[in-house]
């Protein structure tokens, strides 16, 4: 909100202004916002990583984003969102890189274990 009423010339304490009665009202909520963003991105195959960093390039701080993207995955969701991201990637990448692949995608070594065991 605030970059956008920057980009339109809006004054700082203006803005400041806006967007504190916009939270008192309810109107602005990062965590809401991060959550239904996060559960909309969900389909496509993204990793963690990725999904965060839309998060941060959106203004949510990284802390709350992290926050989000721990409410929203759970070991099914994350894994489905694995699956996914292996199917985009498998034609890219060798098996024996897949691993490393997906610990800097920001998966987790619980569903990235599970991936291999089955």
């Amino acid at each position: 909100m605030r970059r956008k009423l920057e980009r339109r010339k809006c004054e700082s304490n203006n803005i400041d202004a806006v967007i504190e009665r916009l939270s008192e009202l309810g109107l602005i909520d990062d965590g809401r916002f991060s959550r239904l963003w996060l559960e909309s991105r969900l389909r496509l195959p993204r990793s963690p990583l990725r999904l965060l960093a839309g998060l941060c390039s959106r203004g949510i701080d990284r802390d709350d984003a992290e926050a989000a993207l721990k409410d929203v995955l759970n070991e099914d969701t994350e894994y489905a969102l694995l699956l996914r991201f292996v199917r985009k990637k498998q034609r890219k990448i060798e098996k024996q890189n897949l691993k490393y692949l997906l610990r800097n995608e920001g998966f987790s070594s619980a569903v990235i274990n599970r991936y291999f065991e089955d």
